[in-house]
């Protein structure tokens, strides 16, 4: 297993992580546990998840699978999606509950996709505070946010946090090769997070296998192409053991794409990633979760410009 440093948090973890959604997928809870455990011995530290997923089974699956031992072997980072104060704690304690952890090594807001998202999470009684006041008490030690839809959202999101006085840890987004052709991440966002010294955190390296049916690429390819940026950490779904044993065989045998290597995986790819039609996380809503359930996020703001001042015209 490969293991880097997590930006300048001081931090070492796998270099491939464990996602969260896809441990919601197999039919029983015991062939979950087993497919987490295995990851686990096979050198897999970073264990990803979120509040929402699978309505909370997937948490609850890897607290399971995190005892006997295994959660001292992890570093354990999950989301929450609640943008008040009141929704952040809540959310916070549910999940502490279901990892059956005391402390969970990286919380991160979760589906940022939104401009006023960032407004939001720093305003009064909203969700940093929340998540600050966990910080603090020892409930959580790092804190990152995520999102899948535009780089402007996450460089906003950075923005407003410095006019706050705060720098996050960890960032999450799309880092895939059709990513470097369609409202990239990786040109955008990733270069100020490595010259921050924030740690970079890639997901949907493949799309859940939306990526690999345009034909253009391998599911090898995919994952080798994240692992050369400069990320911390390149989580992918892991759904099965053969999918595990997969992505084990490209970690054992990563060698960096090399430029040439580099030059001929996009030029293979810039036609089909031209219109982001493998990359419909950011051009749909049909991945946001929060948007179809707005509710997770709390009740909207009151004051200025909330629902409660609209006139007729």
């Amino acid at each position: 297993m490969l293991y880097r440093g997590l930006g300048n948090a001081g931090e070492r973890i796998s270099a491939l992580g464990l996602g969260g959604h896809h441990i919601g997928r197999p039919e029983t809870d015991e062939e979950a546990i087993r497919l987490i455990r295995a990851a686990i011995d096979a050198g897999i530290t970073f264990m990803d998840n979120c509040w929402d997923y699978h309505d909370g089974l997937s948490e609850r699956r890897m607290g399971a699978a995190l005892q006997d031992g295994y959660r001292e072997r992890v570093f354990l980072m999950t989301k929450i999606d609640g943008r008040t104060y009141d929704a952040a704690a809540e959310q916070i304690e549910e999940s502490l509950t279901r990892l059956r952890t005391d402390t969970i090594d990286l919380l991160q807001v979760h589906e940022t996709i939104r401009l006023e998202d960032a407004d939001r999470v720093f305003a009064e009684r909203g969700s940093m505070q929340a998540i600050t006041e966990a910080r603090d008490d020892g409930r959580i030690r790092y804190i990152g946010f995520t999102g899948h839809k535009d780089p402007i959202i996450h460089l906003r999101m950075l923005e407003v946090a410095a006019q706050h006085g705060f720098r996050f840890d960890a960032v999450q987004m799309p880092l895939n090769v059709m990513d470097a052709h369609f409202r990239s991440f990786e040109h955008e966002v990733v270069p100020r997070l490595v010259a921050e010294g924030i740690g970079v955190l890639g997901m949907k390296s493949m799309a859940d296998g939306e990526i690999l049916k345009s034909g253009a690429v391998s599911a090898e390819e995919c994952l080798r192409y994240a692992l050369s940026l400069p990320t911390s950490c390149v989580i992918t779904g892991i759904d099965s053991m053969e999918v595990l044993e997969q992505d084990l065989r490209v970690v054992d045998s990563f060698e960096p794409l090399t430029p040439d290597e580099r030059a001929e995986l996009l030029a293979r790819t810039a036609e089909a990633a031209s219109s982001g039609r493998y990359e419909r996380f950011k051009t749909t809503n049909g991945f946001d979760g929060t948007a179809l359930s707005p509710e997770w996020l709390g009740a909207p703001d009151s004051g200025p410009g909330s629902a409660d001042d609209l006139e007729d015209d």
